[in-house]
């Protein structure tokens, strides 16, 4: 039987007697996963890690004979503490800011606003108290406000405000200190004050647009929210923001616990009895170490017996407000000459707060 060759149907030639009709290859759909996704892989990746290590100290303990040193035991304990104490309220600041981001409808901000230039920053600088968002949240909801037709101005006074007088850091300075040598009063007060003077410093600026980047537009997109309903978007911006805080949690509970046991008892004690030194430390260290300021307090509580009051408030007021995590953030929408005014008036401003702070206390 003769053979039969069989024709491809996608080169099989056409009935006019033309070219060979081209072939139309299905595309194989390629499923990319979604940032959510991605993030709960690698949630449950650390989860099954740090499991492990827990089952192999347990079925072989033989592994590991040599115990830790007393500093690293002192370290590592106050390190997990600082973290065990903070994690509720910052699961709690977490789901608030959802709260308000995803289930508040569009516009309902607006309609309780003054039309008073100082009576708008007065209440936008309050607008955290119902829009707890710490630093790394507030900055795309301030674009937002820009979006919505809010001054540059204003928005900066929400901006720098946000941070600390929300309700969150409010209770959570508060379980670190109490009323104790005012820290938590010139705290609020403090924050409140800074703020709208930022507010009204810019306010006299002849073109405020001009504080804006020309990357503003582009970065505008970053406010936009997730597809789908309201349960995905929550479930979404669960993950990013505890994806955004968690790591600076972690981290400022190793500094808590590394800079009592590796800095010298005596150095501490020499900068921290100094009111003006310690001062200027503690913003310093404020700004480096960028911790998130729902949980700057109980960092901040490790020094409250070396370092005196005012230093501990400068360090509260700075940390929120110009740190570099701060600052980098805000570079998404401010120019790098608004945000040096910006670190200029915070920065004098909490030194005169901790100054009477010490002369008070």
């Amino acid at each position: 039987m003769p053979s039969v060759t069989r024709t491809d149907p996608a080169t099989r030639p056409s009935r006019s007697g033309g070219s060979p009709a081209p072939r139309h290859t299905p595309r194989t759909a390629r499923l990319e996963p979604t940032p959510l996704a991605r993030a709960l892989v690698w949630l449950g990746v650390g989860v099954l890690f740090v499991a492990g290590l827990f089952l192999i100290d347990w079925l072989a303990p033989s592994l590991y004979p040599a115990t830790l040193s007393t500093r690293a035991q002192d370290g590592l304990t106050l390190a997990i503490s600082v973290l065990i104490e903070s994690l509720p309220f910052v699961v709690l600041g977490v789901v608030l800011s959802i709260v308000v981001q995803v289930w508040v409808p569009p516009g309902l901000i607006e309609r309780w606003m003054p039309r008073r230039a100082w009576a708008r920053r007065a209440m936008l600088s309050l607008l955290g108290m119902i829009v707890p968002v710490c630093e790394c949240g507030n900055v795309p909801f301030a674009r937002g406000l820009l979006m919505r037709g809010f001054s540059v101005p204003e928005t900066m006074t929400f901006l720098i405000a946000a941070p600390i007088v929300n309700p969150i850091v409010i209770i959570t300075t508060h379980q670190a200190f109490g009323f104790s040598d005012g820290i938590l009063v010139a705290r609020i007060l403090g924050g409140y004050a800074i703020a709208n003077l930022i507010g009204w410093l810019y306010s006299r600026h002849p073109s405020p647009d001009a504080l804006l980047t020309d990357r503003f537009r582009d970065t505008c997109e970053l406010v936009t929210h997730e597809p789908g309903g309201k349960g995905r978007r929550t479930l979404a911006q669960f993950v990013v923001e505890l994806r955004a805080v968690m790591p600076a949690l972690v981290i400022g509970s190793a500094l808590a616990g590394a800079v009592q046991v590796l800095i010298p008892r005596d150095a501490l004690l020499a900068i921290g009895s100094n009111p003006a030194l310690s001062i200027v430390a503690m913003m310093a260290l404020a700004m480096v170490v960028s911790i998130c300021s729902n949980v700057d307090a109980f960092f901040a509580l490790s020094f409250a017996s070396t370092f005196t009051p005012g230093s501990i408030v400068a360090f509260l007021l700075v940390g929120p407000l110009v740190d570099v995590k701060m600052l980098a953030l805000m570079r998404t929408t401010f120019t790098w000459r608004t945000l040096g005014g910006i670190v200029v008036v915070v920065v004098l401003s909490a030194f005169a707060i901790g100054t009477a702070v010490n002369l008070l206390a």
